[in-house]
């Protein structure tokens, strides 16, 4: 018989461990002695804690557990871009991509193992939604890539595998243990989740004064084109998603939004496509980040030329908008944007192609 897996540590934020302490009758401040030792310095020796209750200790280490995720591969690009596969406690993968520059380190957490959006320029939408994450589970990421790298990314954005404002809850909770000034302590301006779309979901942010920035992944400037790249926009059009964009801009005076737009040949980049990305990125004061398109296999879409990427970015460039053309790191290793998607899923799709094909 199979002994029941224990709740992680790692869902636990600090008003968590201040109710069990309460719970135990022993001091508030050992909840942050815990933040400390595992949040801020990725450190597991509970028992190395200076004048830990020893009945705290053996609450936690009976009822709770600090394993982290197995690394099933960690694929790195020239540019040093590593991509780690994951393996979570019920044996399904989830893909997290290190991202070095010039003295910082971004991670890019998954929060859903597979992504039920159907964006169809997107390799993970091609393997569908399975399950959520819990905020344990993409805190366990964080603490992943502490153990691989020696230290702790200083950015994260929410733009790996699943589509964050599907899965709230969790993503809320994340947010705020880690930017919680006990645990890792990120600015908010460090901290960036990444949207199809789910104007409710941005709403709620907006409500809950959520302590992260905002990107939306826009990707057409029409319905008409939006609806055929991106079927969330049939029950969010664009006239939906613009006014609450506006509204976020409006009512967090010191946040901007940033647009994403993946560039894709002859659907999205004529000059047509750019002046109406102009016009909202200048009612937003926003910056653009053009993304051009990751091709792979089985898709329909092409990459731009270099040329007309110029063009499109040169445009805005000349019209007011701070627009630029993100590198797409880690490519070889399908490790860029929208190209997350787990090897053992990627297995599947082949072997299901293979077998219709000999059928």
């Amino acid at each position: 018989m199979h002994k029941p897996i224990k709740p992680s540590l790692f869902s636990l934020d600090y008003q968590d461990l201040i109710q069990i302490c309460d719970e135990l009758d022993v001091s508030p401040v050992h909840a942050k002695k815990v933040m400390g030792k595992v949040f801020r310095y990725g450190a597991f020796d509970l028992e190395n804690i200076p004048d830990f209750p020893k009945k705290l200790l053996h609450w936690l280490q009976e009822n709770t557990s600090l394993d982290l995720p197995e690394i099933i591969a960690n694929q790195q690009a020239e540019d040093s871009t590593q991509k780690l596969l994951m393996r979570m406690a019920d044996n399904k993968d989830v893909e997290s991509v290190l991202i070095p520059a010039e003295n910082r380190m971004t991670q890019c957490i998954s929060s859903q193992v597979g992504c039920a959006i159907g964006c169809e320029f997107c390799l993970t939408a091609t393997a569908g939604l399975t399950r959520n994450l819990t905020a344990a589970e993409m805190m366990q990421q964080v603490l992943v890539a502490h153990r691989t790298l020696g230290y702790f990314p200083r950015n994260i954005v929410m733009m790996g595998m699943g589509e964050p404002l599907h899965n709230y809850e969790h993503v809320a909770k994340f947010v705020r243990m880690v930017t919680h000034e006990l645990s890792m302590a990120l600015s908010p301006r460090r901290v960036t989740i990444s949207t199809a779309g789910l104007v409710p979901a941005i709403y709620r942010m907006l409500d809950d004064d959520l302590p992260c920035s905002l990107a939306v992944s826009l990707n057409a400037t029409t319905n008409e084109v939006r609806n055929k790249i991106m079927p969330i926009n049939q029950k969010y059009p664009l006239e939906d998603l613009l006014e609450v964009m506006k509204k976020y801009v409006g009512q967090r005076s010191k946040k901007r939004i940033l647009i994403e737009y993946v560039l894709l040949a002859g659907i999205n980049d004529t000059m047509d496509d750019a002046k109406r990305l102009r016009d909202i990125a200048l009612s937003l004061g926003s910056t653009v980040n053009i993304l051009p398109f990751n091709p792979f296999m089985g898709s329909r879409f092409t990459r731009p030329s270099d040329e007309v990427i110029d063009m499109f970015r040169n445009y805005l460039n000349d019209a007011g908008v701070v627009a630029v053309v993100r590198i797409s790191k880690g490519r070889e290793i399908s490790a860029a944007c929208g190209q997350l998607k787990t090897e053992v899923n990627q297995r599947a799709a082949n072997l299901k192609l293979q077998r219709s094909k000999t059928s």
